[in-house]
């Protein structure tokens, strides 16, 4: 699995089955030939987010987990660049209000991290609450989408 470096750190890329499969933060050293077309492409336009040319990924992705997972994860992936928005307004956004942990839980499993937002979702209060890549990342990306963050890290 190949590991490209980001001015956020390094990345683990996978893919299975001609789709991008896995987007994930890692402590790894950068490794690995980009020779499929579908990384050399991801590695493009993840460096044209950071560079702030891209708002919108165009890449195809293909999502393992449950039904349920996948429908949050999907969700997560329309949330405009620049923009928030709470666990709880998800919940109700996919129809069930009472599910605001069980969607916090599929976003902590969100396997394409910065291709699906899911550091566009904030605390109820405006704070910043649970990133698998960690909260000062979140941050990090949030700031390069230019959200004026005003909360607090916890």
């Amino acid at each position: 699995m190949p590991i490209i470096a980001t001015p956020l750190g390094n990345i683990q890329l996978s893919i299975r089955e001609e789709c991008l499969s896995e987007v994930k933060f890692t402590q790894q050293p950068v490794e690995g030939e980009l020779l499929d077309p579908l990384l050399l492409e991801t590695q493009k336009q993840l460096g044209e987010y950071f560079s702030g040319q891209r708002k919108i990924f165009n890449l195809p992705i293909g999502l393992g987990g449950t039904d349920f997972q996948r429908k949050v994860w999907l969700a997560v992936g329309k949330i405009p660049f620049g923009q928030t928005t709470t666990y709880a307004k998800l919940a109700e956004q996919l129809g069930n209000p009472a599910a605001i942990r069980a969607v916090g839980t599929a976003i902590g499993a969100n396997p394409l991290l910065i291709i699906l937002p899911c550091h566009r979702i904030i605390g109820t209060n405006g704070s910043l609450t649970g990133y698998a890549g960690g909260l000062d990342k979140k941050k990090a990306l949030l700031e390069l989408e230019g959200h004026p963050f005003q909360g607090s890290l916890f």
